[in-house]
């Protein structure tokens, strides 16, 4: 039997941040306090933003953020009920936070924790479960590095046990290798729109990023020649295939022309490669065509699951390799060592290729609820991609679309979190279509975006 408790009041006052994050913490907080009961009926949104002397609007957002989070259900005119807990784990109703990050979707179906479980459970019965339970070596041990080299070997690339490192995650090894060959002054290039993260450390190490003429097909090369004609370039940073944000791919002659100029001016290359195994273009790596100067990053975080944060380095040469070895051991010591483990065995055995598989089908899905809800030629998306490039057009501003998607679960980010040079009239925004949101929910998100684009005559939207 639902109660009436339409005389409740949130107590924000002790609750930092947003306001209607705060109605959403009060809700929670006395569900387990008891002073809220399951189908408790609050009071209406205007009633409760007039009590608390907010806007109808906060109220609004408050009350859907909290549907969102599977704290209450709307039933319509008879108003909105607080319901009982979502459980924790696959089968939960409550979206999640949004982090701004790009994440792999949860599979339908996935393998990922049984299969986590069960191999965890045969690292910590072997006869090392001793030694992976210690600090490792630096830069991972032998038996993990050679299991990465093996690994990128198989994609054409040049690699050994002794020039390939084990880190956590990416980002430690883009730092890792700024601290190596970058010094603060020097130059290095980037498409127009970059990783952010990679910006972060260039600012960091006050090193002067030259941004490329770019197109759907990635980086202009004659752009790359006139800028190294120009500046002396200490390196070029890529992300060859499925470029986040903008999803574009180099194309086979593009690589080699990238590749002759970087030669011809001694430019290193970096080489960010997060993506290409979900896309299966077989396309040759630049660390493939140039190795002498090419850094190679593959991490396992965005092709199973940010939980691994597992990153695989590959340098050049093995002075190189020292060098970084002892950046990132300064830095995080080591990648996690059991993860690091069970990454190991996946390499070997080939369930990592089982679970990726799994993420490029559940991508493929999503994909195709994209292309049945977006206009063609409204956006730009990589096949087995889980983001998608949605250029804007003067009339539609990028922070409607991010307040109203991300209220929904959806992670959308405006361009200028990834402009790599002066701001100029181009808007865009990236979304990731991954995470653990489900396809219900990504269809209707979608299904908003379309009418919020197309559909509203150049009105303001009412969603913020």
């Amino acid at each position: 039997m639902q109660s009436s408790k339409q005389n409740w009041l949130p107590v924000i006052d002790q609750d930092d941040g947003p306001v209607y994050l705060a109605i959403c913490s009060a809700i929670r907080r006395d569900l387990e306090s008891g002073r809220l009961q399951v189908g408790s009926r609050l009071p209406p949104q205007r009633a409760l933003a007039d009590a608390l002397g907010i806007d109808a609007g906060t109220a609004s957002r408050a009350y859907a953020e909290a549907r969102r989070q599977g704290l209450i259900d709307a039933e319509g005119r008879r108003g909105s009920f607080v319901r009982e807990p979502a459980p924790f784990g696959p089968s939960a109703e409550v979206p999640p936070f949004d982090t701004g990050m790009n994440l792999p979707p949860i599979p339908v179906g996935s393998m990922f924790a049984t299969r986590f479980a069960g191999t965890l459970h045969e690292v910590l019965q072997g006869p090392a479960a001793a030694n992976r339970m210690q600090y490792q070596p630096a830069g991972g041990a032998a038996e993990d590095r050679l299991a990465g080299a093996e690994w990128l070997a198989a994609a054409g690339i040049e690699a050994g046990e002794d020039t390939v490192l084990v880190t956590s995650g990416a980002q430690t090894a883009l730092h890792a290798i700024a601290s190596a060959i970058l010094e603060p002054g020097d130059a290095v290039c980037t498409g127009p729109f970059v990783y952010p993260g990679w910006s972060a450390i260039c600012r960091r190490r006050n090193v002067l990023i030259i941004p490329l003429v770019a197109d759907d097909h990635g980086i202009d090369p004659d752009s790359f020649a006139d800028a190294c004609a120009r500046t002396a370039v200490r390196a070029i940073y890529l992300v060859p295939e499925n470029e986040n944000p903008t999803t574009a791919t180099l194309t086979p002659e593009r690589r080699m022309r990238i590749v002759e100029i970087a030669r011809r001016h001694d430019v290193l290359i970096i080489e960010d490669d997060p993506y290409s195994r979900l896309g299966q273009l077989n396309l040759q790596p630049l660390a493939a065509l140039a190795p002498e100067r090419t850094w190679h990053i593959a991490s396992l975080s965005k092709l199973i699951s940010p939980a691994l944060r597992i990153a695989y380095l590959r340098a050049p040469q093995l002075r190189d390799a020292l060098r970084l070895a002892t950046d990132t051991h300064e830095t995080t010591i080591m990648p996690p060592p059991l993860n690091t483990a069970v990454c190991t065995l996946w390499l070997r055995n080939g369930t990592w290729a089982a679970l990726v598989d799994e993420v490029r089908q559940e991508c493929l899905a999503r994909q195709a609820l994209v292309t049945e809800i977006l206009p063609a030629g409204s956006y730009r998306a990589a096949r087995g991609g889980y983001h998608i490039w949605v250029p804007l057009d003067g009339e539609t501003r990028p922070f409607e679309l991010v307040n109203a998607l991300q209220t929904m679960g959806l992670s959308c980010v405006s361009s200028e979190q990834f402009r790599a040079g002066p701001a100029d009239d181009r808007q865009a925004v990236r979304l990731s279509i991954g995470g653990s949101l489900d396809r219900p929910r990504l269809a209707r998100a979608l299904s908003v975006l379309d009418a919020m684009l197309h559909h509203r005559a150049g009105r303001a939207v009412p969603l913020i």
